[in-house]
């Protein structure tokens, strides 16, 4: 096991002094993969944060007690992943982590939150529209009838990972901007008594336009993760219709494959 210790150059020593690296050198698994494994897991569960400072390779193979070359490759590893980034005559710094959600029906926020990943959230816009034809199908309403359309900004450590854009029925429930500007959607709909019961989903990927790269903090042609949802209560009712863009860069969804008995 290699431990960490500490450097008077590098800000940050004391996070990488609380972590130990365990390295088995008898694996199999090349010792690159091993320690770029470790060093993402301590970014995502908050341990290594935004903006934390590792020191340049050098350092890093004194403290791991690694050649160079290794560490150079781990770091490299996460450099293209987006969650490390070199800085010229500082070294390397955590840049953030990628959020991982579960593929279920669950509120981002909730899942940030639960992940310790600080969510906040501004409200772009909550007002009535008439609803298009794409979300008239999904409310099981009809075309140009009043819906509720709310437009939401979600970040994590103060960058933005989610463009949310959500239709409910009119008068499904009451949207407080300022309090969705504190919670999420669905916990609040299950605070009006509405008990979400499935959905349908569909993922996909497309290139960023220049409105949303502004949005997001992204070049414009940057790629995207959406996700489209309609969402249904206990009663089969749609209560929600989704369409969701994510930092490719900062976001995935996670999930489990099993094979049909």
């Amino acid at each position: 096991m290699a431990k960490t210790r500490g450097h008077p150059r590098a800000v940050t020593a004391s996070a990488l002094d609380s972590l130990d690296f365990a390295l088995d050198r008898g694996s199999p698994v090349p010792l690159y993969y091993q320690l770029a494994q470790q060093l993402e897991a301590a970014i995502e569960h908050g341990a290594l944060a935004p903006g934390n400072l590792l020191g340049n390779e050098i350092d890093l193979s004194v403290r791991l007690g690694l050649s160079r070359p290794t560490v150079r490759q781990a770091i490299q590893n996460l450099v293209e992943k987006g969650l490390l980034v070199r800085r010229r005559g500082v070294g390397t710094q955590v840049v953030h982590s990628q959020v991982k959600r579960p593929l279920e029906l669950s509120s981002l926020y909730d899942d940030l939150e639960a992940a310790g990943q600080g969510p906040t959230t501004r409200v772009v816009r909550n007002e009535p529209v008439a609803a298009s034809a794409e979300v008239a199908a999904a409310l099981g309403v009809a075309e140009g009838a009043e819906v509720t359309l709310l437009e939401r900004l979600r970040c994590t450590h103060g960058q933005p990972v989610a463009l949310l854009c959500n239709h409910l029925p009119a008068a499904l429930i009451e949207l407080d901007t300022d309090r969705l500007e504190s919670t999420g959607l669905y916990r609040m709909m299950r605070t009006a008594g509405i008990t979400l019961h499935s959905a349908r989903q569909t993922i996909g990927a497309r290139s960023a336009t220049a409105r949303e790269a502004a949005r997001l903090d992204e070049q414009e042609g940057a790629a995207l993760l959406t996700m489209q949802r309609t969402a249904y209560d206990d009663t089969g009712r749609p209560v929600e219709y989704g369409t969701h863009i994510y930092r490719a860069s900062r976001y995935a969804f996670d999930f489990q494959l099993l094979v049909r008995p």
